[in-house]
């Protein structure tokens, strides 16, 4: 078994290392906020409507939440978010988090930013991956109807070929440049064509190397199988799978849409059954790292906990390539920093773009704090923790 570095959660020290008094304190205001739920669906609501009416709120926003949860409006204000992490030896995942008007001119400018992050990412050791959303490039209706096996159109043929095109030349570029890129999941109803797509890519472009990943929201409960069914493909084509494993992120909406269109929920019946399916799939990835990399993107302690467990007893050293962790940038700093002290492979999710762009994924952030049990509160109490332990280390050196 492999002699490996002991991690623990709660060692907020080296979580919070990077972090003055005061940015601590600005942290422990923010997390308070966001325990309230009242406070966090009254205020989006009244932000989202200040933007809509074009109020000067911006001021506001930037400094606080939008500091916290994103490294900044365009790539250059990201460098000192980039260069604060690397110092901790984490990785910076540039995340493009504006939604686009769903129009051509729209999935151009996202298309030109994405391969801009891949350029920055070329140029800087301290990016290990970019990242993209098909549907930041294409049109989610014509992906649909692609999944439904519909007839397209001549106009849509195009629309699909065009983005057919952006895909592919962000993943060569992306191979030209030796840069991973992870594709991100997203709906249940058009995921079958961005698995395809994403399947083909790797057929291309993951030869010599992993290139490309796929996600697997594993709250779906056929993703173990898919995931499974994607390495079998792999070992058959002789190209790498690349895999991010998630738990997901549209719980409630695929709930919904099942129950509008009277088709049973592809969502796993409870959090329990979705946190085995996770761990299930991380063992598998483990234990079938002949032909898969893979990067377990998650907040979840447990999960964390069991795959050190699980790379100590395969005899896989913490700097092996083909396993990642990764968090989002703003949240669970005791999983990254901790488990980058001690030398595993870690990278944070940092979202950027203007910032009334990027207000919705800043809204979803505060919602997600607020509504996963405990989540908040955890944050929150991590952060007091730190601030009392300083407080006692100032007392007994005075």
């Amino acid at each position: 078994m492999t002699s490996v570095t002991p991690v623990s959660f709660e060692n907020t020290a080296i979580a919070f290392a990077s972090k003055s008094d005061a940015e601590l304190f600005k942290m422990y205001t923010l997390f308070a906020t966001m325990n309230n739920n009242f406070l966090v669906k009254t205020g989006g609501k009244l932000v989202s409507k200040a933007f809509r009416w074009n109020l000067p709120v911006k001021f506001l926003i930037k400094p606080t939440i939008f500091s916290h949860f994103c490294g900044g409006e365009n790539l250059l204000e990201c460098n000192k978010v980039i260069q604060e992490l690397a110092q901790a030896n984490i990785g910076t995942i540039l995340d493009y988090s504006v939604e686009g008007e769903n129009d051509e001119n729209s999935f151009d400018a996202t298309y030109k930013e994405i391969l801009a992050t891949i350029e920055k990412a070329h140029r800087s050791k301290n990016i290990p991956f970019s990242v993209f959303k098909v549907t930041g490039i294409a049109d989610a209706i014509l992906l649909k109807k692609v999944q439904d096996k519909e007839p397209l159109n001549p106009t849509e043929e195009q629309a699909f070929n065009r983005a057919y095109n952006r895909v592919n030349t962000i993943c060569e570029r992306a191979h030209r440049y030796a840069v991973r890129v992870f594709i991100d999941a997203e709906e249940s109803w058009f995921q079958e064509t961005i698995d395809r797509l994403a399947i083909d890519m790797m057929t291309r472009y993951n030869q010599e190397q992993v290139i490309v990943y796929n996600t697997y929201q594993l709250y779906r409960q056929d993703r173990l199988d898919v995931l499974r069914k994607d390495y079998e493909d792999a070992v058959a084509g002789s190209y790498w799978l690349g895999a991010k494993l998630v738990r997901g992120a549209y719980l409630e909406k695929e709930a919904r849409v099942a129950q509008e269109k009277g088709y049973p929920n592809p969502i796993n019946p409870s959090k329990a059954a979705t946190d085995k399916l996770f761990n299930d799939a991380m063992v598998f990835c483990l234990e079938h790292l002949d032909r898969i990399a893979f990067c377990a993107g998650t907040h979840n302690e447990e999960s964390c906990y069991l795959l050190l467990k699980l790379m100590a007893q395969y005899n896989i050293p913490p700097n092996d390539f083909r396993v990642y962790f990764a968090q989002l940038y703003g949240m669970s700093d005791n999983l990254s920093y901790n488990l980058a002290h001690a030398g595993y492979n870690v990278a944070k999710y940092v979202p950027y773009g203007p910032v009334e762009a990027v207000l919705p994924y800043l809204l979803r952030r505060a919602d997600e704090n607020t509504a996963i049990a405990g989540q908040s509160s955890r944050e929150f109490n991590l952060i007091k923790k730190e601030m009392e332990r300083r407080k006692k280390v100032k007392t007994t050196t005075k």
